[in-house]
């Protein structure tokens, strides 16, 4: 399996619940096995096996909660 991690920088988070969304969209997705959401920094770090999971689908998970990636 390709365990990968990766980090996004995200805008438009601003409280607990833009991270709950962030986390439950992302983390909804088959072969996501963690995410964590830096509010501060702006930053959402996905640990995923790549098989199962792109980077595309996880950026429009994303996108679709209402963030931007920059």
């Amino acid at each position: 399996m390709a365990q990968q991690a990766q980090s996004l920088q995200v805008e438009g988070m601003s409280c607990m619940h833009c991270v709950s969304a962030v986390k439950n969209s992302v983390g909804s997705l088959p072969g996501v096995s963690k995410v964590e959401v830096d509010l501060t920094g702006k930053k959402v770090t996905i640990d995923f096996e790549s098989e199962q999971v792109s980077l595309d689908q996880i950026k429009a998970a994303i996108e679709d909660a209402g963030y931007e990636i920059v």
